[in-house]
């Protein structure tokens, strides 16, 4: 048993467009094809015992639950396929990992002995590594070898605690995504963007967009804090700064105890001790604080409870109350065994993997319990509590009740101008006190510290008290209402005809001075610079332009090979185009069929959101048939104004374009807004090239739909000049004194097809073709192809592509001759594998009068040689 293909989806994809982060992976079984779990001695009962939890449905969805229950080990018993048993043990792995993912299916692959198994994940990393972890436990167990979970479990749980957004930013992201605010997270960072282009946001843990820097800043240095809260009038503990043993015992001479030693740049209560009542300790808690700073802070230590006050946007939203990691005895266990009993509380786990983090007994809880004269096999006396951390934070196993209500006006007051005067958009304040509900300057309490990007941990999951959501004030602060999150985005796919159509909605969307970013198999570009070079039509691609902050619309190709690598690059979108669907790349990918290709094509339209439109062809059967399936508004084009698709969708009271007369119209009920005569768009050569009047009704359409005018349509088509530069690749032109080159990327038998309809209405001489086959085609697609090639030049040239993408130069000269000839057997053929030396040819043997048509692999260098050629 072994995976031969693993790929990562991160986003809306062929096998789900709800559920956008999966993994799917192609796996031969090999022998164990088609067993059941019934049929492996043993088997049922050993996954039984490695996954308890195996096939648990998600618990927050009841319908799904009854659905779907929990794999028994009866179910097992009874006989399940090991694919769909695969399945269930790599989203168990994940949630015993603490990864709570449930989602998932599995299905015969086209191939003999193989299985698609797709599963849900948390850490694309993790996601990955339990799919290999899954794979070879079933493995192993069907070859009747023992498994060891416990170090895949740990990787799993590595993973997820170096990969996993936090609490903190979870809370953030999770509300953003409630409002349907997009959210990327930027490459090899923790850095979040909120939004697209313009209107994005950044929350870096809980730092922002709004966060000063000088703030955080002066957040980090507690002497300058204290000093401007002093100056504020704010309380604050008397206290100086040391760098040594001699600094130490001047400043306890000047304070005397009890006394708090902490780094001066510290954060989360790392080096700090308190409560030190002699030399001896003080001396340690000097080394210890140390360890984080060489400038020791020393101030008096103030009695009452530890609090927290969360201000955002210069509003207390949330309090709690702090109590440090602590053990109570029962005069029977020691220390460490009374440790091991609070760790068993389902709530807490390691790190930041639950509401709370588990104790650990530390070289910090050791020196506690030995200034006590104890040690973890100490057994305390019943009701004996003894406090193992000298900080309350969360992080350290601390605990959290929450006092929001409690809070004091003045005490309120004083937090909101704490950060206003340290300068925080989102800002902690630590303070100690006898009672938050009593105003701090008659308790003689203090604040201690000011912390920027304050964890929001023990406000959303206190131990005790109402959860609050504190990450819905930071996105009412970055996004209040009215304010935009989004750009707009269409996106177009299809087989053939999407660049020219990405094309030509760019530049209608430019002239409305828009800043535009769009894709195509040729680069990307931002405000109609090319940026990247190659083919961009993928998810990476699209997300490249919606995180460019200069960028207020979008318009993305969208191929194939994106949404089968790793899905869409967004999550929803407001126009989408679907020129057409045909035989092309069939048998990638395990794509096998065109209805196959139609509905991974089909995934663009079902993102459209529900106000949105959807712009189909109706002369395509399977593009029109997407339209019954959508949630979103639709809208159809067609070449034929009779078309009864179109009228039947108009009399409904719908909106569609056609080319009626000459002319390119768009159908609204019973009215008609013709935008002006195909001929005189430059790229339809005077109305020759059918196929791109089609890709002008499609972006005339889309222009429509999104607010553009007639007027604005029309100026837009017209000004669109296709040229090497602005359109490589599609149609370019180049008029020598003797004859003329014609350079297209027509690669299918549909895109051919089309281009034969434009050069049979060109007059030449002689008309000359320089073809080439595709590897990764089926053989009767290269056929289809060459037959077509034969049939519309009088003369064949014959190259070979540079990747031959899984054939050999022989199988495709051999396939593309047999095509070529299959109508003419005696077309003259002429094989020179290199496509330039091709080229070189067919300009130095060109008849007068002739056509010269280049199918190009390498446009960049055929582009070139063209234009320097005399």
């Amino acid at each position: 048993m072994k995976i031969v293909d693993l790929r990562t989806m991160r986003g809306p994809s062929y096998w789900s467009v709800k559920h956008t982060r999966l993994i799917v992976m192609k796996v031969d079984f090999g022998e164990l094809a088609g067993t059941w779990s019934n049929s492996v001695s043993e088997l049922p009962e050993q996954l039984a015992d490695l996954f308890p939890n195996l096939g648990m449905p998600n618990p927050h969805h009841s319908a799904e639950a009854i659905k779907h229950p929990p794999l028994t080990r009866d179910q097992l018993a009874d006989g399940e396929p090991l694919a769909y048993v695969l399945q269930h043990m790599a989203l168990a792995l994940q949630r015993q990992a603490g990864m709570p993912v449930y989602w998932g299916k599995s299905y015969p692959a086209h191939e003999a002995g193989m299985e698609m198994v797709v599963f849900a994940y948390r850490e694309e990393r993790a996601g990955r590594q339990a799919a290999e972890y899954a794979v070879e436990i079933l493995d192993a167990l069907c070859k009747g070898q023992s498994v060891d979970l416990k170090p895949m479990l740990a990787e799993l749980h590595d993973i997820r605690e170096e990969e996993y957004f936090g609490p903190s930013t979870q809370s953030i992201v999770s509300e953003a995504a409630s409002r349907n605010i997009p959210y990327i997270q930027l490459e090899n960072s923790n850095i979040i963007q909120l939004g697209y282009g313009v209107n994005q946001k950044r929350i870096w843990a809980t730092t922002t967009t709004y966060t000063c820097n000088a703030g955080v800043e002066i957040a980090g240095n507690k002497n300058r804090t204290k000093a401007m809260l002093k100056n504020a009038g704010v309380p604050v503990p008397r206290g100086t700064t040391v760098y040594s043993e001699e600094g130490l015992r001047d400043a306890i001479n000047e304070l005397g105890f009890p006394i708090v030693t902490k780094p001066l740049d510290g954060n989360h209560g790392k080096g700090a001790t308190i409560k030190i009542q002699n030399w001896e300790d003080a001396v340690m808690g000097l080394k210890a604080a140390q360890e984080y700073s060489r400038a020791v802070i020393v101030e008096q230590f103030i009695e009452g409870a530890d609090f927290r006050l969360l201000v955002v946007n210069g509003k207390l939203v949330a309090a709690a109350k702090r109590t440090p990691a602590a053990v109570t005895g029962d005069g029977t266990h020691t220390i460490q065994q009374l440790i091991d009993q609070v760790n068993t509380d389902p709530r807490r786990g390691i790190g930041h993997e639950k509401v709370l983090t588990a104790i650990k007994a530390d070289k910090h809880t050791l020196d506690i319990l030995a200034a006590q004269q104890l040690t973890l096999d100490s057994v305390l006396l019943a009701g004996q509590t003894i406090y193992l951390k000298s900080t309350a934070n969360i992080s350290t196993g601390g605990t959290a009740t929450d006092v929001t209500d409690l809070v004091d006006p003045y005490n309120v007051l004083l937090a909101e101008r704490v950060a206003g005067t340290i300068g925080l958009d989102i800002c902690g304040i630590d303070l100690l006190t006898d009672d938050i509900a009593v105003p701090l300057n008659e308790t003689r309490g203090a604040v201690i510290e000011v912390n920027a990007a304050p964890g929001f941990r023990m406000h959303i999951s206190p131990t005790e008290g109402l959860p609050r959501n504190v990450a819905a004030p930071v996105v009412d602060m970055l996004f209040p209402p009215g304010v935009p999150t989004r750009i707009p985005i269409i996106a177009v796919t299809g087989t053939n005809g999407k660049t020219t159509t990405t094309r030509l909605i760019a530049h209608m969307v430019a002239s409305k001075g828009y800043k535009v970013g769009f894709t195509t198999t040729d680069g990307i570009y931002i405000q109609g610079v090319q940026l990247q070079k190659g083919d961009c039509t993928g998810g990476q691609s699209a997300e490249f332009v919606l995180r460019d902050p200069t960028v207020n619309y979008a318009v993305l190709e969208t191929a194939r090979g994106g949404m089968l690598r790793s899905g869409l690059g967004f999550h929803s979108c407001d126009i989408a185009v679907v020129t057409n669907v045909a035989a092309d790349h069939l048998g990638l990918r395990d794509i096998y069929t065109v209805e196959e290709m139609a509905a991974v094509k089909g995934v663009l339209p079902r993102t459209v959101r529900k106000n949105g439109w959807a712009v189909l062809n109706a002369d395509d059967d399977l593009v029109y048939q997407m339209g019954h399936k959508l949630d979103c508004r639709v809208a159809y084009f067609s070449m034929d104004e009779n078309n009864p698709r179109i009228l039947e969708h108009v009399e409904d009271g719908g909106v569609a374009a056609v080319y009626e007369e000459g002319y390119i119209t768009i159908y609204k009920n019973s009215y008609k807004l013709r935008i002006d005569r195909a001929v005189e768009f430059p790229v339809t050569f005077g109305g020759r090239a059918g196929f791109n009047i089609e890709n002008s009704l499609a972006a005339a359409l889309a222009g429509y739909l999104a607010g553009f005018d007639k007027d604005d349509i029309k100026t837009a088509l017209r000004t669109f000049v296709p040229s090497a530069s602005k359109t490589p690749g599609r149609m370019n032109v180049f008029k020598y004194p003797q004859f003329e080159v014609i350079v297209d990327y027509a690669h299918n038998t549909a895109g051919i097809t089309k281009f034969a309809d434009f050069l049979n209405a060109t007059e030449a001489t002689h008309k000359v073709g320089i073809v080439s086959g595709l590897g990764d085609r089926r053989e009767e697609d290269t056929l289809g192809f060459a037959r077509i090639a034969g049939q519309i030049f009088d003369e064949v040239i014959l190259r070979q592509d540079r990747d031959l993408r899984g054939k050999t130069a022989e199988e495709l000269r051999e396939l593309m001759t047999r095509g070529l000839q299959l109508d003419k057997p005696e077309i003259p053929i002429t094989y020179i594998e290199n496509e330039l030396d091709a080229i070189d040819h067919a300009l130095h043997t060109a008849r007068p009068g002739s056509v010269v048509c280049i199918f190009t692999e390498n446009i960049s260098a055929t582009i070139k040689k063209l234009e320097n050629h005399q």
